[in-house]
């Protein structure tokens, strides 16, 4: 069986990202018993600069685009219609604030010393699109950490402090380098960028004739 690493670069507020995820899970679950995937989860903000009491979520989405609140809020229905057929909590998608990520990302790069930072991520989503709580608040990822088997002390404390900072940073830095500039991205073995939350057929495609060429390449 073919081995590859999947790096996806993706930022909890960002609804695409919970998407493109779903849509690489159907993707490994047709490739399952063919090609095995290395998931490995990478930084980024969509939101850097906003102060920690963030904004609400239309309100930051006109400004941003350009756009009235009324074709902001379509936009935010359409993401939650294909959220949910996907089988993802965004029922409060539109009630969220736009907020900064960057504690969020230092107890997701914690976790993944604990093999548990997917399952964070996922009720890291849940949390922000489907309970619009903020995911950098210490007491939500303290509650997010214990719901996945996490020590929420632990969690907490990392949230209140700058432990992790320094590898963030670098890995938003290293991907940002390699030319994402948008999420989901999607980085096939180290060498191939897929950039947004593509359909599953896609991935399925996209991973076999990389899997395929490294196996020529033996």
């Amino acid at each position: 069986m073919e081995k590859l690493r999947v790096d996806l670069v993706s930022d909890v507020a960002c609804p695409w990202c919970a998407i493109g995820y779903r849509r690489l899970a159907q993707a490994l679950e047709t490739l399952e018993g063919e090609i095995d995937v290395e998931l490995v989860w990478q930084p980024f903000e969509l939101n850097r600069d906003m102060p920690p009491e963030g904004e609400p979520i239309l309100e930051h989405l006109c400004r941003k685009y350009g756009k009235d609140a009324a074709t902001m809020e379509q936009s935010q229905r359409e993401i939650m219609a294909v959220a949910e057929e996907l089988g993802l909590n965004f029922r409060g998608a539109v009630e969220r604030r736009a907020n900064n990520t960057f504690d969020a990302h230092r107890v997701l790069a914690w976790a993944a010393t604990q093999n548990r930072e997917t399952p964070l991520q996922l009720a890291l989503f849940e949390a922000y699109f489907g309970e619009a709580k903020n995911p950098s608040d210490p007491e939500v990822l303290r509650e997010k950490a214990i719901s996945v088997g996490l020590d929420g002390d632990t969690a907490e404390a990392i949230a209140c402090s700058d432990q992790y900072a320094d590898e963030v940073r670098a890995a938003q830095q290293q991907f940002m380098d390699a030319g994402v500039s948008a999420v989901p991205g999607f980085i096939l073995d180290g060498r191939y960028l897929i950039s947004g939350a593509q359909p599953a057929d896609v991935l399925v495609d996209a991973l076999r004739q990389v899997a395929e060429e490294n196996a020529n390449r033996q």
